[in-house]
């Protein structure tokens, strides 16, 4: 009998149920193997491990996989059927091949090691250590080795031969032949800072020198090796650690390339470089600084050679230096009056440039010129709806050129930080023509105040990629700005100018100012970076350039460095000043009155026992004040009595240092008055406004009294005013000085003696009520109507 088995029903969901169970233990089982080649490789790897032994997997693309790193292991390369074993000493890589290659797999590892793909197996070794050995070894190791410098110095010094193409011992005879004897007697520093400013004032004249890694890594080398020149400072660097630098290394061979840095903010910007590194600078923070320079130096390039103000560039021959409000950053605002236009900004060497956007395109540009003298004032502004003062983001541009001022507002969610940006880098233009205006700078010298205005702005776009998130005040890290702010920055301009005449000078007389001496210049810089000026383009010689000096001399405090630490010397003091300052002020009106009158509390004495004389309290002394004062007077020793008392001063004022001289001021105690409420407070303010306003009501009553007398308004009180005038008149013609001087003080002094009191006080009340009888001038006070139009 065929039984048929239905399709469905309890036996055919067990079928089901048993392939899925099966599938289900197949997965398991794959699952315990991968696990188990997991385990296997974990093993394999700890075994390697403890065995010191590395294994770097080479793929088709030449990478290769790092499992581990330690002193003394071995370190295999597979690659294809090739396998390369090598030991890690610490030091060195030595390998050896364990299977035979060919010449061209075999060629390839060798140009990996020679390049330095594998140095992040050396990480823990500085450059300067590997040629220390290098030239340890090298067979010309007595030419480029002086004794007298340390190994990173000689090391530096070599690297410097190598570019100016001599010996490290042909350069210390050219030192010894330039410099003078003041300059040899600290010879490791001045020798290396000689060694250097030769070879980077060759360095910078290549294009593009910024981009170069061995470029930047010489000039941070520089300055380590400027901290510990001689052969006794050795053991101050380890070779071996992340090396860095402090602020006098920074300020010394940073200036040497103005690109980096500057005389004047070198201090600055070394403060902002190393904000979150306890003030050392490294070298990462520091080739991260250089890679932002030479991506503004790219963008500002590519904006000179845009289209954009083609027209009036090229008459003018002005260079931009920064756009804001395009389509790919955030917009600015142009406020003339009640109008409102957002448009786009544009910032040249010589004016700032609107143009107002339209649906399309942008409107005709609108200058705001910058470089003549035209009475600028650019300073900040608040801005808001409907003409109100809200938001602190706008810059006011005012001058004789324009009807009414400007305001340009740069909008931003939070902070003023755009807006402040901007308004450091239009007065550092606005600053450097006032700077060439006054001290009539012109030539290639204006071309080069004009450089180091570019260089400090480019400066700032780099300091400004690199650290958005710290706050930076953007006037210090520029020159002019700067000057315009520190105490003596008046004195550093005169420096300038003098250093720049001097310059022109030695030009007129073909005289190559400079040589290894002096560090490259400003103009020299931005001419090598491709910015081309005028006076430069102009030139026959294309080395002209190159006859400009920096600020930095071998070996000694240059003039313009003098200024500048004269200069940042009083800033301190002026801080401290000005610290003391904040910390002696005090809320509140009862509390200022209860300072001021302790503070004066010596003159209130002073000026009581004056009244207390002219009063006649105490007799015999008035008796004895007046006889005293007489006799000086008629002898006309009045100007000696003067100087007396100011001599007296300066005496107290000497005695009071010497004998105080390391002691602690003493300070003012004042008895604090009781705490107001704020009711007693605007009571008290209304008080004092009402006392304010009665003594102004007394001030114009006697002024329309006076004016009445003169107008003679009142007849009677008139004739008598001219009378005693006529009166004093001809006392003043014909009676001498001294004997004016003397009736006066007579008069003053015995107006309350007891032989006159009694006089004294008839004539006196006669005087009030001679005076109460004149009447004051009339007055009519008429108010401006404002005609009011209905709607």
């Amino acid at each position: 009998m065929i039984i048929s088995r239905p399709i469905g029903g309890k036996i055919g969901d067990r079928e089901l149920k048993g392939e899925k169970k099966k599938k289900k233990k197949k997965k398991k089982k794959k699952k315990k193997k991968k696990k188990k080649k997991k385990k296997k490789k974990k093993k394999v790897l700890k075994q390697r491990k403890k065995k010191n032994i590395l294994t770097l997997v080479f793929k088709e693309s030449a990478e290769c996989t790092c499992l581990g790193l330690y002193k003394g292991l071995t370190v295999r390369f597979f690659f294809r059927n090739l396998t390369v074993e090598f030991i890690f000493s610490g030091y060195a890589l030595r390998g050896t091949v364990e299977i035979a290659v060919t010449s061209k797999t075999r060629n390839m590892l060798e140009a990996l090691i020679r390049e330095g793909s594998f140095k992040w197996l050396l990480s823990k070794r500085s450059s300067f250590a590997e040629e220390v050995e290098e030239l340890q070894r090298s067979p010309s190791a007595g030419r480029n080795w002086i004794p007298e410098l340390s190994p990173v110095a000689n090391i530096v010094v070599r690297r410097c031969s190598k570019m100016l193409e001599t010996s490290s011992n042909e350069l210390l005879e050219s030192f010894n032949a330039e410099a003078s004897d003041s300059v040899k007697s600290q010879h490791a520093r001045n020798f290396l800072e000689y060694c250097c400013f030769k070879a980077l004032a060759l360095s910078t004249r290549v294009m593009g020198h910024l981009a170069d890694k061995k470029f930047r890594r010489l000039t941070f080398d520089m300055m380590v090796a400027w901290e510990a020149p001689a052969s006794a400072s050795e053991c101050l660097v380890n070779l071996d650690d992340d090396l860095s630098v402090g602020v006098e290394a920074f300020s010394r061979i940073a200036p040497a390339v103005p690109i980096i840095a500057n005389v004047i903010i070198c201090e600055n910007l070394f403060n902002v470089l190393t904000i979150s590194t306890d003030g050392r600078l490294h070298f990462s923070v520091y080739d991260k600084y250089l890679n932002g320079l030479e991506r503004v130096i790219k963008r500002m390039k590519s904006q000179s050679e845009s289209s954009l103000l083609s027209a009036v560039r090229r008459s003018r021959g002005e260079k931009i230096l920064e756009v804001d409000g395009t389509v790919t950053t955030q917009p600015v605002l142009e406020h003339v009056g009640v109008s409102t236009w957002p448009g786009r900004l544009i910032l040249t060497d010589h004016a700032l440039y609107f143009e107002a956007l339209k649906v399309v395109s942008y409107d005709k540009p609108k200058r705001y010129d910058l470089s003549n003298d035209l009475k600028q004032i650019v300073k900040p502004e608040l801005t808001g709806p409907w003409g109100t003062r809200l938001f602190d983001k706008a810059v006011l541009y005012k001058s004789i050129s324009i009807s009414e001022p400007v305001v340009i507002e740069f909008p931003e969610l939070k902070g003023h930080t755009r807006r402040d940006y901007w308004l450091a880098i239009i007065r550092e233009i606005l600053y450097v023509h006032k700077f060439i205006n006054k001290y009539r700078v012109t030539g290639v010298e204006k071309d080069d105040a004009l450089s180091k205005a570019i260089l400090g702005i480019l400066r700032v776009q780099a300091i400004q990629e690199i650290s958005s998130s710290n706050p930076v005040q953007f006037e210090s890290l520029l020159m002019f700005n700067l000057c315009e702010q520190l105490p003596g920055g008046y004195f550093i301009l005169e420096t300038l100018a003098k250093m720049s005449k001097s310059r022109e000078l030695d030009r007129g007389n073909n005289l190559v100012a400079g040589g290894g001496m002096y560090s490259i210049s400003a103009l020299a810089m931005v001419s090598n970076l491709g910015f081309v000026f005028d006076s430069c383009s102009s030139s026959s010689n294309p080395s002209e350039a190159g006859l400009l000096v920096g600020e930095v001399v071998v070996g000694e405090m240059s003039l313009l460095e003098k200024a500048v630490k004269e200069s940042r010397d009083d800033y301190k003091r002026v801080v401290l000043a000005q610290e003391t300052v904040a910390g002696v002020k005090v809320d509140g009106i009862d509390t200022n009155l209860a300072v001021m009158k302790e503070l004066l509390l010596p003159v209130l004495e002073v000026g009581k026992g004056l009244l207390s004389l002219v009063y006649w309290d105490d007799p015999p002394k008035s008796l004895m004040f007046c006889l005293i004062f007489t006799f000086i007077i008629f002898r006309g020793w009045v100007g000696y009595a003067l100087a007396l008392m100011v001599l007296f001063f300066a005496i107290f004022m000497v005695l009071t240092r010497f004998f105080n001289q390391g002691r602690p001021v003493d300070e003012i105690k004042i008895i604090a008055p009781p705490p107001m409420n704020t009711m007693e407070q605007l009571l008290a303010v209304q008080n004092a406004v009402s006392q304010f306003e009665q003594l102004i009501q007394d001030g114009n009553i006697i002024l329309l009294k006076f004016r009445a007398l003169l107008l003679s308004v009142f007849p009677q009180a008139s004739e008598k005013v001219a009378a005693s005038l006529l009166l004093t008149a001809l006392m003043v013609a014909l009676l001498p000085g001294k004997y004016m001087f003397l009736l006066i003080f007579l008069e003053i002094f015995t107006r309350y003696s007891p032989v006159r009191k009694a006089s004294t006080e008839r004539w006196m009340r006669r005087l009030r009520e001679w005076w109460f009888s004149i009447p004051a001038a009339p007055v009519v006070l008429e108010r401006e109507k404002e005609d009011k139009k209905k709607k």
